[in-house]
């Protein structure tokens, strides 16, 4: 199965990596992208979109031109045998959808303790001095020449989750809080 979804991303990097290639005919290649994005099993769901959001399986163009044994299948059904077998295919559909919900919310367990065993917690304690990092929407980012870092700042509390409510070092309080993550120590 995994060979088949890694097969299904190369053919869509092969296919925008084309639409790049010849920008010129873009548009005539993105519903083959969009299908192929649509079609592919993502890795955080365990299910294509087209199936959570049709609750069955594209008929890709390949099998319109030659039937496979699904679409042969479907074709010798009678018209009451059709609409029953889609009627229990809407039936599964909102099973299908609660797996993959359970399916995202195991995966996104799983990225957050990937990524949880790498952070490492700092912690600051009042009266320390903090340098605060300068963030590009702000009005002190100036260019790419500019300096990232701006202070030294004093750490007047520190509140529960890594916030920390900073001080100017005229004593003046800062009103707003700020995550431990966008400040770093500042060695005098």
């Amino acid at each position: 199965m995994n060979g088949a979804v890694e097969a299904a991303d190369k053919n869509i990097k092969k296919i925008l990596r084309k639409m790049v290639e010849n920008h010129k005919q873009w548009h005539e290649k993105l519903p083959f992208a969009l299908l192929g994005y649509r079609t592919t099993i993502r890795m955080s769901t365990g299910e294509t979109p087209y199936m959570l959001v049709y609750g069955t399986e594209v008929v890709i163009p390949a099998e319109v031109e030659i039937p496979s044994l699904r679409v042969i299948q479907e074709a010798e059904l009678s018209v009451a045998e059709w609409v029953k077998s889609h009627y229990e295919q809407l039936a599964l559909i909102d099973g299908k959808r609660i797996n993959t919900v359970c399916h995202s919310q195991l995966y996104q367990n799983r990225m957050s303790r990937a990524f949880n065993k790498r952070v490492k917690p700092r912690q600051f304690a009042p009266g320390q001095l903090v340098l605060k990092k300068i963030f590009p929407h702000q009005d002190e980012a100036k260019g790419k020449f500019s300096p990232n870092w701006q202070g030294p700042y004093m750490v007047y509390r520190v509140l529960t989750g890594g916030a920390l409510i900073l001080a100017d070092m005229d004593g003046e309080i800062w009103p707003k809080s700020i995550n431990s993550d966008a400040v770093k120590r500042y060695y005098a």
